[in-house]
C-alpha cells in the first residue's frame, strides 16, 4: 500500500471510508425527508425543492417501467444538457432499477448509432435540441421510445439572468408517436415498483472520450459511484449548507459526480449553468454566494480573463478545483491573489469516475494531481517490464481502489490489457504517464501515447504549453508532434492570442522567447495562431483532432 503521502493528509480527515452499500438513488430519498423545502436546484432564477425534486424522480420513474417497459438492468440513454430535466432523468433511470448511459450532447447524428448499439439502449431520454438527432435510430427502429425533455419548462416566469438560446427556445413540435413529451411523462404520476437494485448492480456506464481509439463504456456499479460521491464530500468539506457551482457537464464524470451527485448526497443547493457564461458564473458566485466550484482549466482561465472580475465579490468561495488538464501555474497565481485559494487539482478518469488522486485544499501544489484518496493504492510502474518506480522516477500510473470500474462493457479483450495484479490487489493501467515526489504527491506527465519524439528527445506537450502558458500574450495553447523529414517529428503550437495581443505579436516572437524559457529541442518550431481550440464537451482541448487534422494537411502536400 502507497502510504508516502499519510504525513501530509489533511487533519480531521480519516484515511479511510466506509461507502454506504445503498444505491445512489436513496441518497435523494434521504436529502428529500432531512430537507423537504430546501433548495435543491437553482436554475436561471428558478428554486427547486428537494421534495419537488424527488416526486418528479418518482413519477419519471414510474413511466419507465409502467409505459416504457423499463426493466431492472436495462440501459436507458440520457442524451441532455445540463439542466434540471438532466438531474430528473438520471435519478428516475436508477429509481427504476436500470443503468444510465450518459451521451455527450455534442455527439452528431452520424456517431450517435455506435453507442445504442454498443451499450443496447432501447429507450432515451433527449433534450428538445437534439431530437432531430435520434429521429433516424427511431425511423430504424434502433431505439424503441425517447422522452423529449424542454429545458425552458424549468424556467420562471422572468428569469433574472442571461438565459442561453438553447434554453429559451419554443416548444418544438414532437409528431412522430415513438416520442413522449416530459410533461406527459412526469403528469401521469405513476408510482415507481420498490426499488430492488442493491450496492453491486450497475448503475452508470459512461464511455470514454475515445481520444485513444473506439469509445469503450466503463461498467460502475452503486458501490463505484457512491465511493467517490461520499468522497467528493468528505474531502472537500461540504456541509448541507455548501452551494456548488454547477458548470461542468453532467454527462461527464466530474461534473457528475462533484456537481450533481455530491450535492446531493450533502443536501446542499447547487446552481446549474447550461452554458458555460463567466459573467454570469461570476453574478451567481456572488449573489448565491457559492462556496464549492469544481471545472476545468479552460474555463478558470476564461473566468479569470474576464476584465470585470475584480468587481465581483468572490469571497464566499471556499474551494476551487478540477481536473482534466493542469491549470497553468501563471493562471493559478493569478486564480490565489484573486480569491486568497489555491487551486485543487485531481487526477481521474472514466474508468475511475472521476477522482482517485486531489491535492488537500490547505496543502495544495500547482500543477499537480495531489495525493492518493481513501483507500487508493496508487503506483508507477516501468510501462515495459512492469517494474515499480521510486520518487522522481517517470512511469504508467496504476490504481487501485473502490472507485475503479469492473471493467468495460462487453470488451474482453480489453479488460485483459487494462488490469495488472499487484501484492494481491488489482490495478487498473491508466495509460498516464508520470511520476511522485518525496512527500507522496504524484504528477501527470502526459499520456503515453502523446510523447513527441524530437529527434530521440522526449518531448511532453504538457510541459511545452506550461511554459506557453507564462507568455503574456497566451490565453490557450495546445501543442502537438507533427512529421518533419529531418526530425522524424517536430514541435507545432497552436495558440489562442488574447484579444490585446491579436497583430501585435508574431510567431517569430514567441518561438524567440520560447528559446528562452527551455531547452532548444522542446521548443515549438511551428507556430500557428487560431481564434479558437477544438475542445471536448467536458471543456478538455482536444489535442488528437489538432494532430490528425495537421497530418492530413501534410499528406495533401507532400508530392
Amino acid at each position: 500500500m502507497f502510504t508516502r503521502h499519510f504525513a501530509y493528509w489533511p487533519k480531521r480527515v480519516p484515511r479511510t471510508l466506509t461507502v454506504p452499500r445503498t444505491p445512489i438513488h436513496d441518497n435523494l430519498a434521504v436529502s428529500a425527508r432531512r430537507y423537504p423545502d430546501k433548495t435543491a436546484i437553482y436554475y436561471y432564477g428558478r428554486e427547486i425543492s428537494y421534495r419537488e425534486l424527488h416526486a418528479d424522480v418518482e413519477a419519471l420513474a414510474g413511466y419507465l417501467q409502467q409505459e416504457l417497459g423499463v426493466k431492472r438492468g436495462d440501459r436507458v440513454a440520457l442524451y441532455m444538457q445540463n439542466s434540471p430535466q438532466f438531474v430528473v432523468a438520471y435519478y428516475a433511470i436508477l429509481r427504476a432499477d436500470a443503468v444510465v448511459i450518459p451521451l455527450n450532447p455534442m455527439l452528431t447524428a452520424h456517431e450517435l448509432p455506435f453507442y445504442f448499439e454498443d451499450s443496447g439502449a432501447r429507450v432515451a431520454i433527449v433534450g428538445q435540441e437534439l431530437v432531430a438527432r435520434v429521429m433516424p435510430l427511431l425511423d430504424a427502429g434502433a431505439i424503441d421510445r425517447a422522452v423529449v425533455a424542454r429545458y425552458r419548462d424549468a424556467l420562471p416566469e422572468q428569469p433574472p439572468h442571461p438565459v442561453p438560446d438553447v434554453v429559451a427556445e419554443p416548444a418544438q413540435p414532437l409528431d412522430h408517436a415513438a416520442l413522449v413529451p416530459w410533461s406527459q411523462a412526469i403528469g401521469a404520476r405513476l408510482s415507481a415498483r420498490p426499488s430492488e437494485a442493491t450496492a453491486d448492480d450497475l448503475a452508470v456506464i459512461p464511455y470514454t472520450s475515445g481520444t485513444t481509439g473506439v469509445p469503450k463504456g466503463c461498467m460502475h456499479t452503486h458501490a463505484t459511484v457512491q465511493a467517490n460521491i461520499v468522497c467528493a464530500v468528505v474531502w472537500n468539506g461540504v456541509t448541507p449548507d455548501g452551494v456548488v457551482l454547477a458548470t461542468l457537464p453532467f454527462f461527464h464524470v466530474t461534473g457528475m459526480e462533484h456537481s450533481m451527485n455530491a450535492p446531493i448526497y450533502g443536501g446542499n443547493t447547487f446552481v446549474i449553468l447550461t452554458r458555460w457564461n463567466r459573467e454570469t458564473a461570476a453574478e451567481l458566485i456572488e449573489k448565491l454566494r457559492v462556496t464549492h466550484w469544481t471545472n476545468i482549466a479552460t474555463m478558470v482561465v476564461d473566468f479569470l480573463a474576464n476584465p470585470r472580475i475584480e468587481s465581483y465579490d468572490l469571497s464566499s468561495l471556499m474551494v476551487v478545483g478540477g481536473g482534466g488538464a493542469a491549470l497553468p501555474k501563471a493562471v493559478g497565481e493569478r486564480l490565489k491573489a484573486l480569491t486568497g485559494l489555491d487551486y485543487v487539482e485531481g487526477y481521474g478518469l472514466s474508468e475511475t469516475i472521476a477522482q482517485t488522486h486531489t491535492n488537500p485544499p490547505d496543502r495544495a501544489k500547482l500543477q499537480c494531481a495531489g495525493v492518493p484518496l481513501f483507500d487508493v493504492d496508487a503506483r508507477i510502474l516501468d510501462p515495459e517490464s512492469l517494474a515499480e518506480l521510486g520518487p522522481g522516477e517517470e512511469g504508467e500510473i496504476v490504481v487501485s481502489g473502490p472507485q475503479v470500474f469492473l471493467g468495460y462493457w462487453n470488451r474482453p479483450e480489453e479488460n485483459e490489457k487494462a488490469f495488472i495484479e499487484l501484492d494481491g490487489r488489482r490495478f487498473f493501467r491508466t495509460g498516464d504517464l508520470g511520476r511522485y515526489d518525496e512527500e507522496g504527491y504524484f504528477f501527470i506527465v502526459d499520456r503515453i501515447k502523446r510523447m513527441i519524439n524530437a529527434s530521440g528527445f522526449k518531448v511532453w506537450p504538457t510541459e511545452v504549453e506550461n511554459i506557453l502558458y507564462k507568455h503574456p500574450a497566451v490565453e490557450q495553447a495546445c501543442v502537438v508532434g507533427v512529421p518533419d523529414l529531418r526530425r522524424g517529428e517536430t514541435v507545432k503550437a497552436f495558440i489562442v492570442l488574447k484579444r490585446d495581443h491579436v497583430g501585435a505579436v508574431t510567431a517569430e516572437d514567441i518561438i524567440a522567447w520560447a528559446h528562452e524559457q527551455m531547452a532548444a529541442y522542446k521548443c515549438p518550431r511551428e507556430i500557428e495562431f487560431v481564434d479558437s481550440l477544438p475542445m471536448s464537451g467536458s471543456g478538455k482541448i482536444l489535442w488528437r483532432v489538432l494532430l490528425e487534422e495537421e497530418r492530413k494537411k501534410r499528406q495533401v502536400a507532400s508530392p
